[in-house]
């Protein structure tokens, strides 16, 4: 059967807002995807500014701004359904949103209203991907392994580098999936300071040195010594990591050269604690996507780190790296739509898996 879907992801590194039109077919129980467009919508200063703020509000402004950005969303959908002439297509959307509070298991937030989203765009939407995973004392997070696991399964290892890091594992038996550490979020808050988005293919950090004291603190956050399942807020890089690296006074080049250090050591830390899983004799390549794939100098720090213990890194292609958690919404929407699992209890900690998302159906023009 064929699905034509529009997936929307927004991450913490609050580079935009990530739309994928895809075509997904089950036959005989196998999936296959088709990217057939895509598009990153960068976020004015504005949303970016209410955004990164909404975790200061109160309640009733919350709220509002959960509308509104459902509105916004909504309105984005149909610019990009209208930019690549897909009227009549798109059969069903389905929205991550944007993740504000993540306390698991008690509470998981994101933004973006899927009643608002249906108002604006006329179709069903899919949303609240999370809540349902949480509620079975789950970690809601991550979500991506189950749409790795079935539409990217050749794979033993998974490395996305967004706002957040985060790994999965296809072993024998089971997937185990956990967020490693801040990664571009972190990154992209030092280089702010300079008026750029972010550091080109990683050139400032690779100028830089690290510092041993800054990297030792780093590396001795309680979170890293945790067992799996865990999950990390996006609070813990910015309210944690980046005052910490404020407060040691380094020149840019310094800090963002040791912060890389972090983020290769703690890659190569997770798949150490997991690598007893993976079945013998199995070539072991690693999968890297997200935005952190165009920062050469990061991707060249995790390979030099990794191949001591065996594992070779392989970067997707641009548009896969770009846009896979977006696809992966997009195949959520599409389980949720058929009434099927959406989550791997494995991977989150949950007491049992879960058909997980809220269902709106829009409306009808007649």
């Amino acid at each position: 059967m064929l699905y034509r879907v529009i997936g929307m992801m927004s991450g913490s590194s609050l580079d935009g807002m990530d739309l994928v039109f895809a075509e997904l077919q089950e036959t005989g129980g196998k999936w296959t995807y088709e990217i057939k467009k895509s598009s990153c919508y960068p976020y004015s200063p504005e949303w970016k500014e209410r955004l990164s703020n909404a975790i200061h509000l109160d309640a009733m402004n919350y709220v509002l701004l959960h509308a509104d950005y459902g509105h916004y969303i909504g309105k984005q959908i149909n610019a990009f359904i209208s930019e690549h002439q897909i009227d009549y297509q798109v059969g069903l959307i389905a929205s991550h949103g944007h993740t504000t509070f993540h306390q698991p298991p008690r509470m998981t937030g994101q933004l973006g209203e899927g009643a608002a989203i249906a108002a604006e765009t006329g179709l069903p939407v899919v949303c609240d991907l999370r809540a349902l995973d949480l509620a079975f004392g789950g970690q809601g997070a991550p979500i991506v392994p189950l749409g790795e696991k079935m539409l990217l399964g050749q794979y033993a290892f998974f490395l996305n580098l967004g706002g957040i890091a985060n790994i999965s594992c296809r072993t024998s038996e089971s997937y185990i999936a956990f967020d490693i550490c801040p990664a571009n979020r972190v990154l992209n808050l030092l280089i702010a300071e300079t008026g750029q988005e972010y550091d080109a293919e990683g050139r400032m950090a690779s100028a830089g040195n690290v510092s041993q004291e800054l990297l030792e603190k780093l590396n001795d956050y309680a979170y890293y010594r945790k067992a799996y399942p865990k999950s990390l807020a996006n609070t813990f890089g910015t309210d944690e990591i980046f005052p910490l690296i404020k407060s040691f006074d380094l020149n840019l080049n310094d800090a963002l050269r040791t912060y890389v250090e972090h983020i290769a050591i703690q890659i190569k830390n997770s798949v150490k604690q997991i690598a007893y899983e993976i079945p013998e004799n199995q070539h072991i390549e690693m999968l890297v996507t997200g935005g952190g794939v165009f920062n050469n100098f990061l991707l060249e720090r995790i390979a030099e780190t990794l191949a001591p213990i065996g594992i070779n890194v392989k970067v997707a292609e641009p548009e896969l790296a770009m846009y896979k958690e977006a696809l992966i919404m997009a195949f959520l929407g599409v389980l949720r739509w058929r009434e099927e699992v959406t989550v791997l209890p494995s991977v989150t900690g949950a007491r049992k898996a879960s058909i997980g998302g809220a269902l709106w159906m829009g409306y009808n023009e007649d």
